[in-house]
């Protein structure tokens, strides 16, 4: 099982494994069996800190990056960067502990906005393809679950995140590369994403789900299964 310090050790991209598929879930934290994982592709990686340093530069003379302002509201950055840097490393980032269930919650921000004294979680997406109405929606429990760790420490957070993409147009000479930078705000609920947190729970403690019919995953296990 996924424990950690006789805790069980939950993530937000953990919960959305639990959304996708219980059986997949179950068996990641209950017999430490994952599902086969690609190549990790760096370049995502690369640009994630990338970004962040851009933002942090802004961050210390108080403005928005100037490919922002405008679009966001009233959302200035938050300014402690020593929390914040904290909060970027999955070894201090936030956390929310169901003691009840000797269960913990945490996530990594990417950063953090303030408006009107209200937290607003930013997080940054690379996208090799222009923004779909309605696709925000593959994040709504990333979001939902940033709410729920910022309302846990004692941070009141605002009821929208944003999503902010960036988008590559066109390559210049010297392998400039221009971005369209997207943010795109998202009502979140840090009430469900504790339900879902909770269900998680009381499924890792209860027995091993049938197989998801919808599963690709599922289905392949089933086969090599069969063939046996």
């Amino acid at each position: 099982m996924s424990i950690r310090d006789g805790k069980i050790k939950l993530s937000p991209s953990a919960l959305n494994l639990f959304l996708e598929c219980q059986r997949c879930f179950w068996q990641e934290q209950v017999k430490n069996i994952h599902r086969p994982r690609g190549i990790f592709p760096s370049l995502p990686g690369g640009m994630d800190l990338l970004i962040k340093k851009y933002f942090d530069k802004y961050r210390n003379i108080n403005q928005l990056p100037p490919d922002l302002i405008g679009k966001m509201g009233d959302v200035k950055l938050f300014d402690d960067q020593e929390s914040l840097n904290k909060w970027r490393n999955w070894r201090e980032a936030l956390t929310y502990e169901d003691a009840d269930n000797g269960a913990v919650l945490s996530g990594m921000l990417d950063d953090l906005g303030v408006e009107n004294g209200l937290f607003v979680p930013l997080d940054y997406k690379t996208r090799g393809f222009d923004v779909k109405e309605g696709g925000e929606s593959f994040y709504q429990n990333q979001l939902d679950s940033y709410g729920l760790l910022l309302r846990e420490n004692g941070m009141k957070p605002s009821h929208h995140a944003y999503l902010i993409y960036y988008i590559p147009k066109e390559v210049s000479e010297k392998g400039a590369v221009r971005f369209d930078v997207v943010p795109k705000e998202v009502a979140i609920n840090p009430d469900s994403a504790l339900k879902i947190f909770q269900e998680a729970i009381e499924l890792i403690k209860g027995p091993e789900p049938t197989t998801h019919s919808q599963c690709d995953y599922c289905s392949w296990g089933q086969a090599l299964w069969l063939q046996d």
